[in-house]
């Protein structure tokens, strides 16, 4: 009898679950993790300095706002991140991807507030704080993902119980898994501080290095939760991380096709429908701005620079007022765009002028748009001007004791001495420096900023100038074209609405016991906006806001306030 075949159905083979990674496993992709997040959250760092400098001023202000208000949110963050502990793995897969977010479009944010609200310090705290508080939190979060991994012996593969504190290298280290978690976050920032200065900021500028960076770190944070430590994953945290690291990538990628769209709608609320030119140097942002028919407007960095309508009442306060005298050489310290060389070359007794820059790319625009070169009467054509691309005070402490023939003249024309980055030339030891390059009888004269919007910032570079062994004459003239700052002091921006000062102060230094003479050489030429019958005045004007009793600024304890 043949017994009938019972089929039975199949049985499903149930695969144990992935065994976790060992901590020795881990370790390194972990550290090389905490490297890549170090140096691209040392890049937001400094992309919100640099553009908060940029847009807002006063360098040393912005950075100290930026890392103490970090620092301290960093504590918070680092205090934060125990309630996370319990979902380490998913906790940080969010947190990398939340501050790829907000880092890679901080610069973005703040660009547009300042172009369209302009205020943006509050936006510049509040990036600091929410920056700080995400970096804050990766450490404790990774370090609990590690100290979750098992233990496991290099010779058996089986658990061990370490009763011991455990050798310096061995995985089950805590101190030394410590100490290399901080070890690699220093170097990842040295890396990214040296990153953004030499690679990220030249060739892909603020806007879209900050997005490129915000794309990596997102990169970086999903790869690590997602395949060292998925077995801390559950399905709904896995798709959670998955879907908002997606999301970052794919806001960062939109934005990066419509950066440039957004930096020239920007520029066009910031400056105005006429932008003309609009490049980026090696140093700042030069923007020039006027239709055809009118002169130019010159912008560097955001501020106006040059009113092409009324700059001559600048320049010519500026230079004639030095040049009664003896000037047959005459050194100009900044004056990039040309226009007091323009003035200078207009006396007869002219042999030399030398022009000493910081920004090549100032000069180049002075010398080719067609324009600014009308303006400044193409005088980087004039064989007697020669330019040199110099920071001034390593310059002039190079030159002191070296010039064959000494300066009659030496101009300063340079921004607010409030600008942080201008200060320097301001100081004490500046003036000693020029003082080395200047002939017997020679004459200095110094832009100031404004005498009656600031005056103790003016009467500081007195100060200044008198503690440098040069007896001063104090004078301002008054201009402003409607609608426009007054120029050189870079106070008020295109757009803002915010009426510029009215006056422009300067000072006439020779290194003598008695003030000089103010008055307008003989054989000058005639003049728009300044006569001799207008110097009394100019200097009472000065007069009248003098403020007594202020210290001299120098390189180590700068005086003057923005």
């Amino acid at each position: 009898m043949i017994e009938p075949t019972v089929t039975l159905p199949p049985t499903r083979v149930r695969r144990p679950p992935p065994r976790p990674r060992p901590r020795a496993t881990v370790r390194w992709p972990v550290l090389v993790v905490v490297f890549v997040c170090a140096a691209c959250g040392l890049v937001y760092e400094l992309e919100l300095v640099a553009l908060a400098s940029y847009l807002i001023g006063d360098s040393v202000t912005q950075a100290s706002v930026v890392l103490s208000v970090m620092v301290f949110a960093m504590g918070l963050g680092s205090l934060l991140a125990k309630r996370l502990r319990c979902c380490a793995a998913v906790g940080f897969g969010l947190i990398e991807g939340a501050l790829a977010l907000v880092g890679g479009t901080s610069a973005l944010v703040l660009y547009a507030c300042f172009a369209w609200i302009g205020a943006s310090r509050g936006v510049l705290v509040a990036f600091s704080l929410t920056i700080g508080i995400l970096i804050g939190a990766e450490i404790p979060l990774l370090m609990s993902l590690i100290q979750r991994a098992p233990e496991r012996s290099a010779a058996t593969g089986r658990p061990r119980r370490a009763r011991r504190p455990a050798p310096a290298g061995d995985p089950d280290d805590t101190a030394g898994t410590v100490a290399d978690l901080f070890a690699a976050d220093y170097v990842g920032a040295l890396v990214g501080g040296l990153a953004f200065p030499f690679l990220l900021l030249p060739w892909l500028g603020q806007l879209t290095g900050a997005l490129v960076t915000g794309a990596v770190n997102a990169v970086a944070g999903a790869a690590l939760v997602l395949w060292f430590f998925r077995r801390d994953l559950t399905a709904r945290g896995r798709a959670l991380v998955i879907g908002v690291n997606l999301a970052v990538l794919g806001v960062l990628a939109t934005a990066t096709v419509l950066v440039d769209d957004f930096e020239e709608a920007a520029r066009r609320a910031v400056y105005g429908e006429r932008v003309r030119v609009a490049v980026h140097t090696e140093l700042q942002e030069v923007v020039v701005t006027g239709g055809p028919e009118g002169p130019p407007d010159l912008y560097l960095d955001g501020r106006l620079r040059v009113a092409g309508e009324d700059e001559y009442r600048y320049h010519e306060a500026l230079v004639h007022p030095a040049m009664n005298g003896p000037h047959a050489r005459v050194l100009i310290v900044g004056g990039g765009d040309g226009l007091a060389a323009r003035e200078v070359l207009r006396h007869p007794g002219v042999r030399a002028v030398t022009v000493v820059e910081l920004d090549p790319g100032v000069v180049r625009l002075a010398r080719t748009d067609p324009a600014l070169a009308a303006l400044n009467g193409h005088a980087f054509r004039d064989p007697r001007v020669g330019v040199v691309h110099a920071d001034a005070f390593h310059w002039l402490r190079g030159v002191a004791g070296r010039v064959q023939e000494r300066y009659d003249v030496v101009i300063s024309d340079l921004p607010d001495p409030g600008i942080t980055h201008s200060t320097k030339l301001y100081s004490q030891e500046f003036y000693g420096l020029a003082a080395g390059v200047l002939a017997d009888g020679g004459r200095l004269v110094v832009h100031a900023g404004t005498a009656t919007g600031r005056p103790a910032t003016y009467w500081t570079a007195d100060a200044t100038l008198r503690a440098a062994g040069y007896a001063t004459r104090p004078y301002s003239t008054e201009g402003r074209t409607p609608g426009f700052a007054a120029g050189p002091d870079r106070a008020g921006r295109a757009g803002s609405g915010r009426a510029g000062p009215d006056d422009w102060g300067f000072l006439l230094a020779v290194r003598d016991d008695r003030p000089p003479a103010l008055g307008l050489a003989a054989d000058g030429p005639p003049l728009r906006s300044l006569a001799p019958r207008d110097l009394p005045a100019a200097a009472r004007r000065a007069e009248r806001t003098r403020i007594t009793g202020l210290a001299p600024s120098t390189l180590v304890h700068p005086r003057y306030c923005n």
